[in-house]
């Protein structure tokens, strides 16, 4: 009879072993999986946040590359009409330089003309100057 109640005895402090045991694991265990989820909330939040920050660099990429399509296109606007400007100052150029041509002939045969008909006048110039003499001596 003591035995079996020194048996019962040890098996009731097993059970309350067990149980202590049991009720500490499920403890830690709790514990654990509150820790779990906190450290999960906390990574959500962060995956929600990084999601957000890559939405926004998206956003922020996209109007850059908006912006350098329109830059890029008002470029080769201001390409095209500063190779439109250089050619029409081109044929300006040419032009002038065919005008200034023209103009140094024209002034070259004025000058030519000129020196005739200065050398025509000192002629006349002479001969009146000889029929005045002739004159004046028939007189």
């Amino acid at each position: 009879p003591d035995l079996a109640a020194a048996l019962r005895e040890l098996r009731a402090q097993y059970e309350a072993l067990a149980a202590r045991n049991l009720q500490a694991a499920e403890d830690w265990y709790r514990a654990r999986c509150a820790r779990l989820h906190e450290r999960a909330a906390r990574s959500q939040e962060a995956v929600r946040a990084s999601r957000r920050e890559a939405g926004e660099c998206r956003r922020q990429l996209q109007a850059r590359l908006v912006e350098m399509e329109s830059l890029r296109g008002a470029h080769q606007s201001l390409e095209r009409q500063l190779q439109e400007l250089e050619e029409r100052h081109n044929a300006e150029a040419a032009g002038l330089q065919d005008t200034i041509g023209q103009l140094e002939d024209d002034l070259r045969n004025t000058k030519n003309e000129m020196a005739r008909h200065l050398r025509e006048y000192q002629d006349l110039l002479n001969v009146k100057m000889a029929l005045d003499i002739e004159i004046a001596a028939y007189r």
